[in-house]
């Protein structure tokens, strides 16, 4: 079973919870915005998405642990900056019985959003 990552505000889960689906692309833009696409990432990569877009934040975040078996939606691997990153995409809602556990994501003590080791997640 491989596993993906996806970060998320708690507020956002609670709001999915309710509606049956998960609908948020990324930082304050969803599905319903126009985005086509979830942004997601392997472990490895969570610290540099997080370091990144997520640099202000200063509440914790959720990990969304993603089953990619489980996905109704679409996954696609791709290099979103041409540098020969590929990183997941999930075209469309993500079902929720596709995550199969939500994590507390907090900052370490140096400040910075913490990397990870494909093992945290197995």
């Amino acid at each position: 079973m491989a596993k993906i990552l996806h970060l998320a505000f708690e507020h956002e889960w609670a709001a999915a919870k309710a509606a049956g689906a998960y609908r948020m692309s990324t930082r304050g833009v969803s599905l319903d915005d126009g985005a086509t696409f979830i942004h997601a990432s392997r472990p490895e990569q969570v610290g540099g998405t997080a370091n990144r877009f997520y640099a202000d934040v200063e509440e914790p975040l959720l990990l969304l642990v993603i089953d990619t078996e489980r996905l109704v939606s679409a996954l696609c691997d791709e290099d979103v900056d041409g540098r020969g990153t590929t990183f997941p995409h999930i075209y469309g809602p993500l079902n929720l019985d596709a995550v199969v556990d939500v994590l507390a994501y907090e900052r370490g003590p140096d400040g910075r959003w913490p990397e990870l080791a494909a093992q945290a997640v197995s």
